[in-house]
């Protein structure tokens, strides 16, 4: 494992980190860890997210939180949130800043990230064309 570049726990309705889920990622990955007695580590790499968007309830912005949704191409963890996350919109950006270099370092292009999906509502002929232009 890398270096990491953001590690938070889950916090409650007010904003304190009393929680057993701790959230983290480095530049290649995403970590949600679960526990206490029985851990489970989950992760998904950085290029296999194909979306990230931000919700923030009322109760939320009072105390400076919001919860990030993630949907990826991987096979456990396609749909997952870190929720109740300080400055949740600064961790967004920065997540999707990660995504983005780690596809562009792996050379990842649409289809070979979009294509673990059995049916993503995507046409893999426009793929083919635009990837080889």
């Amino acid at each position: 494992m890398g270096e990491l570049i953001f590690k938070q726990r889950k916090r409650n309705w007010c904003g304190l980190p009393w929680s057993f889920t701790i959230y983290s990622f480095d530049e290649e990955r995403i970590f949600i860890e679960k526990g206490v007695f029985t851990k489970q580590e989950d992760e998904v790499r950085l290029y296999r997210v194909l979306d990230i968007s931000l919700t923030r309830s009322f109760g939320q912005r009072i105390f400076g939180m919001g919860t990030i949704k993630i949907d990826s191409s991987d096979k456990t963890m396609k749909c997952f949130e870190l929720k109740n996350i300080k400055n949740a919109k600064e961790v967004k950006e920065q997540l999707s800043q990660l995504v983005e270099e780690e596809r562009q370092r792996k050379r990842i292009t649409g289809r070979e990230y979009m294509s673990d999906h059995e049916h993503d509502g995507y046409d893999d002929d426009f793929y083919d064309e635009h990837d080889h232009q």
